[in-house]
C-alpha cells in the first residue's frame, strides 16, 4: 500500500513538472526589461506546495531543468531555480499549518509571504546580470525593485489566486486527498 502511495506521488509530481514546463512555452508572455510575466506559470509549483515539501522541491527542480532543456535564457532558468526556496518554505509551513487555508485572511497572508520570498530570490538572481552594464543607478533600481521585485510579487500573487480553485477542484479526488498535506481549502468562509 505504501509503495502504491509513493507511485501516486511520483506520477503527480511528474505531471506537475510537465505542466509547469509546458505552460511557459504555450501561454502568452509580457516581457518588460529583465522580467517576463506568463500567466499561470507558477501554478504547478504552487500546487506542489499543497502536496509536500519533497514534491515542491521536485517540481521546482524539474521545471528548472525543463526550462533549461527547452532553451530558455539562462537568467530565466536561474530565476526558476529560486522557486525551490519559496516552494520548499511554503510547503513546510503548509505541512505544519494546513488549517490556514480554511481562512481567507490566513491564506492571503501566506500568499503575500511566499510572493515576497519569491521576489527576493528573483531580485538576487537578476542583479549580477544588470549591475554595471552601463545602466544608470536609477534605471537599475527601477528594473530590480520595480520590474523584478514588485512585478514578481504581483505575478506570484495572481498565480496563487489561480492555484486555489484548481487545488480545491483537485482535492475532490480521494486519491489526491490521500497523498496531500493540505486536504481542503475554503474560498468562501469568512475570515
Amino acid at each position: 500500500m505504501k509503495s502504491h502511495k509513493h507511485m501516486q506521488v511520483f506520477v503527480l509530481a511528474s505531471l506537475l513538472i510537465a505542466v509547469g514546463t509546458v505552460i511557459p512555452m504555450l501561454m502568452p508572455k509580457i516581457i518588460i526589461g529583465p522580467m517576463s510575466f506568463t500567466l499561470a506559470s507558477h501554478v504547478a509549483v504552487m500546487i506542489a506546495i499543497f502536496i509536500s515539501p519533497a514534491v515542491a522541491i521536485a517540481v521546482s527542480l524539474g521545471t528548472t531543468l525543463g526550462f533549461f532543456m527547452a532553451g530558455f535564457p539562462f537568467v530565466i532558468v536561474l530565476r526558476a531555480l529560486t522557486h525551490v526556496i519559496w516552494a520548499y518554505l511554503g510547503a513546510q509551513y503548509a505541512k505544519k499549518n494546513p488549517q490556514i487555508f480554511e481562512k481567507p485572511l490566513k491564506t492571503l497572508q501566506f500568499n503575500i509571504v511566499i510572493a515576497l520570498i519569491h521576489a527576493l530570490g528573483e531580485m538576487i538572481i537578476v542583479i549580477p546580470f544588470y549591475y554595471g552594464n552601463g545602466i544608470d543607478m536609477q534605471t537599475f533600481m527601477y528594473m530590480i525593485f520595480g520590474l523584478v521585485g514588485l512585478g514578481t510579487v504581483i505575478h506570484s500573487s495572481i498565480d496563487f489566486c489561480l492555484t486555489l480553485p484548481v487545488w480545491k477542484a483537485l482535492t475532490q479526488s480521494h486519491r489526491i486527498q490521500g497523498i496531500s498535506q493540505v486536504k481542503k481549502i475554503n474560498l468562501m468562509k469568512n475570515a
